[in-house]
């Protein structure tokens, strides 16, 4: 499911600065509530990982040894030993474990490249972490944390629903 486009086009007149910003405030907070992340990645922890939402502007390049995010615009291409793309909520709802991400893949929804191996424990790392994007991140939000989380919550079942 892509994002609706009148907010895909919102986000991409973002400037890359103020989306780096919010990105690295939210990866961090991830960081703070998953401390134990990217401890399976081994020898792998010193890839960089590179997440390309195909309904945005955006790519985001995650450095796990350095516990780095930092996005650019899809033009800048960054260096990336492995690459994943795909819709924005595709992506959300993997990092999640909400979708199977082998039924995902073979139906071409992901294009995955680079180094398969990083990848692989990557997703592993990840499925280990029990990700919750409106639970984690709810704090982010001060004293509208619950009303947050809650519209994040209903937002993301909206947006499963359409994927099943």
């Amino acid at each position: 499911m892509l994002l609706p486009r009148p907010l895909s086009l919102a986000i991409d007149k973002l400037p890359v600065a103020l989306v780096q910003r919010v990105v690295n405030q939210s990866f961090h907070r991830a960081l703070q509530q998953h401390p134990d992340l990217f401890d399976r990645l081994g020898n792998e922890a010193n890839k960089r990982f590179c997440f390309a939402p195909t309904d945005l502007d955006f790519v985001f390049l995650v450095h796990p040894e350095s516990k780095f995010i930092h996005t650019f615009r899809k033009a800048a291409q960054p260096r990336a030993d492995a690459s994943i793309a795909g819709p924005m909520l595709t992506l959300l709802a993997l990092l999640e474990g909400r979708i199977d991400g082998d039924a995902v893949f073979f139906s071409r929804s992901l294009s995955v490249t680079g180094d398969m191996e990083a990848m692989l424990a990557l997703r592993n790392a990840l499925d280990d972490c029990s990700f919750d994007l409106p639970r984690d991140l709810a704090a982010m939000a001060g004293p509208l944390a619950l009303p947050f989380q809650r519209i994040a919550e209903a937002i993301r079942d909206h947006a499963l629903r359409g994927m099943a």
